[in-house]
């Protein structure tokens, strides 16, 4: 059984730690005049983003693409294996080819020069040795030249993967501002993701409406908004006028004044007992914002109101932490 040296595995940690943070530091050299030339050749694109790369570099390629798309640049991975034997038939000669390698010699990735050539693409080269086949046949190189990887026996991709991510974070982030990629695109693209929803999901497609609205006449008795309010088990029913007009509402806080007061609730008009100066959402408002108006004043149910001031919903908290923007 294995007795790991504690000390020795902290330290070792800490080697590792401080080994990439130095490849990463020195990533700052290559943000030249090389990196602008990528950022432009990519802006320029009028196809897609094709990254490629295998092994390891094929994983942070993976990484890279997927950045890409989510920050409003179309892009996607590309195996260089599977595409000397057919896939390459996706690069069109509107794209643009970057290609990830350390060492630049990649033969999968060589094999593959010739057609990309072919086709006029450009491609922008990630290596670490700016005088490698890759990078003399690319149109950019960007140099990582991470001066060692962080294993003991200085083989395993580690510092080189590591600066090559944080080199397409780079190409990815600078090209979402030149884009004026916006927090609502963003939402856009991750409509599952809890930023999609507060930008994107609104009271309209999770209100109440029609026949779920509670609601009674402003001549109605408390006795009748009673029933109301316990047939559609919101807690609470809307007040309306001649016209649908909304005029108050009665929630069980106000129920439990009510009989506070010893009140009869087959005598009295619930016109004498609602809530007047409610608090009202139009359509089309943010769910996120209406969570927030409950949370701010303490209430659980919001009335959706027309521009004629006609209830066109109701929305209950409940539903909102159902939609999972809680």
């Amino acid at each position: 059984m294995l007795n790991p040296n504690k000390e020795k595995l902290l330290s070792l940690a800490k080697i590792v730690i401080s080994t990439e943070i130095a490849a990463i530091t020195n990533l700052l050299h290559s943000i030249n005049d090389d990196f602008f030339a990528a950022c432009k050749l990519l802006l320029a694109c009028e196809g897609r983003i094709i990254v490629t790369g295998i092994g390891k570099s094929g994983h942070i390629g993976n990484k890279i693409a997927a950045t890409f798309a989510s920050t409003g640049s179309p892009a996607f991975f590309l195996h260089p294996s599977e595409a000397s034997h057919g896939d390459i038939g996706v690069i069109t000669t509107k794209d643009v080819v970057i290609a990830l390698s350390n060492s630049g010699t990649t033969n999968e990735l060589l094999a593959i020069l010739p057609t990309i050539k072919l086709l006029n693409v450009p491609l922008i080269s990630i290596t670490g040795y700016p005088d490698s086949t890759l990078a003399k046949n690319a149109t950019v190189n960007l140099n990582i030249n991470a001066p060692k990887e962080a294993c003991p026996l200085g083989l395993v991709p580690t510092s080189s993967t590591t600066a090559t991510l944080v080199m397409g974070d780079a190409l990815a982030v600078a090209l979402f501002e030149a884009r004026g990629f916006t927090i609502e695109d963003f939402a856009r693209s991750h409509p599952g993701g809890s930023l999609g929803k507060r930008l994107l999901l609104r009271v309209d497609d999770i209100m109440r409406t029609g026949q779920a609205i509670p609601k009674v006449a402003k001549t109605a008795l408390l006795s009748e908004a009673l029933v109301e309010i316990s047939q559609k088990r919101l807690g609470m029913t809307t007040i309306v006028d001649e016209q649908r007009k909304l005029v108050g509402v009665f929630t069980d806080g106000d129920l439990r004044r009510a009989i506070d007061k010893n009140l009869d609730i087959h005598t009295i008009s619930i016109c004498d007992i609602m809530t007047t100066n409610c608090k009202t959402i139009v359509a089309g408002t943010l769910a996120f914002e209406a969570l927030q108006i409950m949370e701010q004043y303490k209430i659980t149910t919001l009335v959706i109101l027309s521009n004629d001031n006609i209830p066109i919903g109701v929305i209950h908290l409940h539903d909102l932490l159902s939609a999972g923007l809680k």
